[in-house]
């Protein structure tokens, strides 16, 4: 029975993966290249799962596992799959990164996901084509290829929703629309997670923050915080406020 709980932790971590913190990062430069990240942040979660369980398992070798280590998803794909896929997916790959760090004894569940777009086509192309990427099981082979690093995490799951956006990026916007009917799709097949979540009190909280090389012109979102010398912009929010208006995610900016 003992060896049932600690699959059945990570169970409930994958079920419930849309249901944490959740911070998404860009950072625009000078010369039009991006970083963009997001950071999954589901300690608070494993601080209430923690206690669901005996003491006799948190004292377990696998409970007891430290782990904080970062994998290029490129170099730690199979070579089946990096030959099946296409010259802009492998360089997608090659310039992304997913960082894991975990200890269960300490409630730190951490997953991050970081990418480095040249130009404004390339982080387009990039946010228009991640939840495909991980559909096709390349992130879950990255997470496979670590051997037991990651503790079983799929990060597959945390970004599959990823896709109800649509994007318009130039060297001077950057325009993110919400599609309501992909994104009412994605509550269909999450709402018991969604669900779970809320009957043990786990909030959902979600921050977008972009940083931008130079003063922003314009912006069309009335929730977004700018920064005094305009060039930062944090729109702060939950989903259970998105679920009931998801047009609080569509943000248009010109800089």
């Amino acid at each position: 029975m003992k060896k049932l709980y600690y699959p059945v932790l990570f169970f409930v971590l994958l079920c419930l993966s849309s249901c944490f913190d959740i911070e998404e990062r860009y950072d625009f430069k000078v010369d039009g290249s991006c970083n963009v990240a997001y950071n999954f942040d589901m300690s608070s979660a494993v601080s209430v799962l923690k206690n669901l369980m005996s003491d006799s398992i948190k004292e377990t070798p696998q409970f007891s596992m430290v782990k904080d280590t970062t994998l290029n998803f490129y170099s730690a794909l199979a070579d089946s799959t990096q030959q099946k896929m296409t010259p802009d997916e492998a360089n997608m790959a090659k310039t992304s990164n997913l960082s894991v760090k975990m200890d269960l004894k300490k409630n730190i569940m951490k997953v991050g996901i970081n990418h480095q777009a040249k130009n404004a086509a390339e982080l387009e192309y990039y946010l228009m084509h991640l939840s495909k990427i991980s559909l096709n099981n390349q992130l879950k082979a990255v997470t496979k290829s670590s051997g037991k690093q990651s503790g079983g995490f799929d990060a597959q799951q945390l970004v599959a929703g990823e896709d109800y956006y649509s994007y318009d990026i130039t060297p001077h916007k950057f325009y993110r629309i919400i599609d309501k009917a992909k994104f009412n799709a994605f509550l269909k097949k999450t709402q018991s997670a969604f669900a779970m979540a809320k009957a043990m009190l786990i909030e959902t909280p979600y921050k977008l923050v972009l940083s931008f090389a130079k003063p922003i012109k314009k912006i069309n979102n009335p929730r977004a915080i700018v920064s005094a010398d305009r060039k930062r912009v944090t729109l702060i929010t939950n989903m259970d406020d998105v679920i009931k208006n998801p047009s609080l995610m569509n943000i248009k900016i010109d800089f």
